[in-house]
């Protein structure tokens, strides 16, 4: 029994812990918001310079450096938009007309700014070359949005191949000359979309590059996710949406099998 109080015991320190880092986190990053403004954080960026691989590969550490800066980023965009949120709420109360009113429009206006610069102040934050964050950040969403078109992609080859199995139904079953020119001309068209559609879809080697190796640290589709759960009211809400677009891509696709 004392053995079970003492873990008891140790695992509330632990958390209370973890609480109380997590506010001062917070209280040092609502500080550095109405300390260093928007235009105060691009002078700085713009001081930080870097020669992207001509490969354009990502690297482990590069990786470590995006997830480690999207952590912080959550908090921050969290912050500047509680800020956001009050300011326009302040602006709505004192009136659009007024002096008050359009002061804490334009403080809006700048919270708004500070939390979809949110990504490059965490990079900053953490002592990392900000240009060579950006430049990763937009690789990994690059393989993120990809790996979602792909499966676009195949919800509309299953729907087309559908398709293309009813109309060639159609055509063997023609009984006139005109109506069978009709369904292969038809038929036609569909196999020329199909090389184009094929064509389209040969992967860049650094991009598949790059999804082999995000797969080993987060789902590929989970960058598209994160970027829009920055901003989400409730936590969760950004991933709801992505599960329900992918069960809707599945339920296409098999709607399209079962034709």
């Amino acid at each position: 029994m004392h053995r079970i109080l003492s873990i008891v015991i140790v695992a509330s320190l632990a958390f209370l812990g973890c609480r109380a880092k997590e506010l001062v986190e917070k209280e040092a990053i609502k500080a550095d918001l109405h300390k260093r403004g928007t235009m105060d954080l691009m002078k700085e960026v713009s001081e930080d310079k870097y020669t992207a691989p001509a490969d354009g590969k990502l690297t482990e550490a590069q990786i470590q450096m995006y997830l480690k800066v999207r952590e912080r980023e959550k908090v921050i965009a969290q912050e500047a938009k509680k800020d956001a949120q009050a300011h326009a709420a302040a602006a709505d109360k004192a009136g659009s007309k007024s002096i008050a009113g359009m002061m804490e429009g334009l403080k809006t206006m700048s919270s708004a700014a500070e939390m979809l610069t949110a990504d490059i102040r965490a990079a900053k934050d953490l002592h990392y070359n900000t240009q060579e964050y950006l430049w990763v950040k937009g690789q990994i969403l690059a393989a993120s949005s990809s790996a979602m078109m792909e499966k676009v992609g195949q919800t509309l080859q299953v729907q087309m191949d559908a398709s293309y199995a009813q109309i060639k139904k159609s055509y063997d079953e023609a009984k006139d000359d005109a109506t069978k020119k009709a369904y292969g001309e038809m038929l036609a068209n569909m196999d020329k979309s199909k090389q184009e559609a094929a064509q389209q879809q040969k992967v860049d080697p650094a991009l598949a590059y790059n999804r082999q190796l995000l797969a080993k640290y987060d789902s590929a589709l989970n960058a598209v996710t994160n970027e829009m759960a920055k901003y989400e009211d409730h936590p969760g809400d950004a991933k709801k949406s992505m599960d329900e677009f992918n069960k809707n891509l599945e339920a296409q696709q098999d709607a399209a099998k079962k034709q």
